[in-house]
């Protein structure tokens, strides 16, 4: 029969179970110590020294830059205004300022028409720009002359293709006076629909030889 104040009535070995236990812990033997060990600051801050940095006077700083060479001169940013400004250099051949010539191809009516055939004529192919733009305006000019002729011929049958004819010329003209002042200025003045036309005028025209 348990007594009144086992703590486990229903096991009486339970108090010589914790004895055991208790007699055991008291028993562990720790696992022996490892032969490495986490290395310590030295105790003296005597003997912790910090090597200074090392700081060279003048003479022996310009030493060490451009070696043999001149130092460079400082940049000087290019000037982006006048980057886009066409060249004002007389071009050979013609006697005319660059940027007179790469405009006149795109005069309206006859005047570019001419222009850029003369050119393509005279300006020898080295001079790319020039002839860029006379072989574009040319084939501008030869574009317009044929939807205008095409729009002749139709207002033969209706009154209205004359109207349309009429502002297609309209039309046009500006968009010739404003490609020219883009040229003259400097600006790219690229007309895709004659991309092929152009390369073909460029490439088939060339400068006549003196004889």
């Amino acid at each position: 029969m348990a007594k009144k104040f086992d703590t486990n009535p229903l096991d009486p070995d339970f108090p010589e179970k914790v004895k055991e236990q208790k007699a055991s812990a008291r028993a562990y033997t720790p696992p022996p110590k490892s032969p490495y060990s986490t290395s310590e600051f030295p105790s003296d801050p005597g003997s912790i020294t910090e090597d200074t940095t090392r700081r060279f006077d003048e003479a022996q700083f310009n030493a060490y830059q451009f070696s043999g060479a001149t130092t460079p001169a400082a940049y000087v940013a290019p000037d982006r205004a006048g980057m886009n400004l066409a060249s004002s250099r007389k071009v050979a051949k013609a006697g005319i300022p660059e940027k007179w010539l790469i405009g006149l191809p795109y005069f309206p009516f006859s005047i570019g028409l001419v222009a850029g055939l003369i050119l393509l004529f005279i300006i020898p192919k080295e001079v790319t720009k020039v002839r860029f733009h006379a072989a574009q305006g040319l084939a501008a000019h030869v574009g317009i002359l044929i939807v205008t002729t095409i729009l002749g011929i139709v207002s033969n049958v209706t009154g209205l293709a004359s109207v349309g004819s009429g502002i297609f010329t309209m039309i046009t003209t500006v968009m010739l006076m404003i490609f020219a002042v883009k040229a003259w200025r400097g600006k790219p003045v690229h007309i895709e629909p004659v991309d092929d036309l152009t390369n073909w005028l460029e490439e088939k025209i060339g400068p006549l030889k003196s004889s």
